[in-house]
């Protein structure tokens, strides 16, 4: 670890700190918790697409996303807990915004926008959390998880952890979900 970069596990693992989630309403569980300890360093694996591993986003064929552009394809991950649930990645080979022109910058800056109005267009779509991890690829990719009017609980960080949780949206809601955003996507793109 840099000699600049904190250590949190200098503090020691007594020192751990248990923020009261449980009695945030977000929380998805009930009950108390506890922090783990936290491990030593370990060295960093490969992501998918980094060192000797293939980048799986450039192998899939476009018939794999519910649209594409000549720069950006957007994907909708099979049914879940939240309605809807997308990733949009740029074709080109990058692992982050930094590694992006300034003229694709502006540009993913207005595809963000655009998948957002198109989750939007869902019925009964309040929000949408929108995130980038990077962690299992090394290809840039933004998360786009619909959060239902009405279901407080799921408007916050945890939405990932309760997309788990909530039962699987049912086969035929979720594939009009997905008709729905591919048709305002395209719809967006003229």
């Amino acid at each position: 670890m840099p000699e600049h970069a904190h250590d949190p596990r200098d503090a020691g693992t007594s020192e751990l700190r248990t923020p009261p989630v449980q009695d945030w309403d977000s929380w998805p569980f009930a009950g108390d918790v506890e922090p783990k300890a936290l491990r030593d360093p370990e060295p960093e694996p490969n992501r998918d697409g980094e060192g000797d591993r293939p980048c799986e986003a450039c192998g899939k064929p476009d018939a794999e996303y519910i649209w594409t552009s000549a720069h950006w394809r957007l994907q909708a991950f099979p049914a879940s807990g939240l309605p809807f649930v997308a990733i949009l990645e740029p074709r080109a080979h990058v692992d982050g915004p930094r590694d992006l022109s300034d003229a694709m910058l502006a540009e993913m800056g207005v595809m963000l926008a655009r998948v957002e109005r198109a989750v939007l267009s869902i019925d009964g779509i309040e929000r949408v959390h929108i995130l980038r991890y990077g962690e299992g690829a090394a290809h840039l990719h933004w998360w786009f998880m619909a959060r239902p009017t009405g279901l407080r609980q799921v408007a916050s960080g945890f939405a990932m952890i309760w997309d788990d949780v909530l039962p699987t949206t049912p086969q035929e809601t979720w594939r009009a979900n997905v008709a729905t955003v591919a048709a305002a996507m395209a719809a967006s793109s003229h």
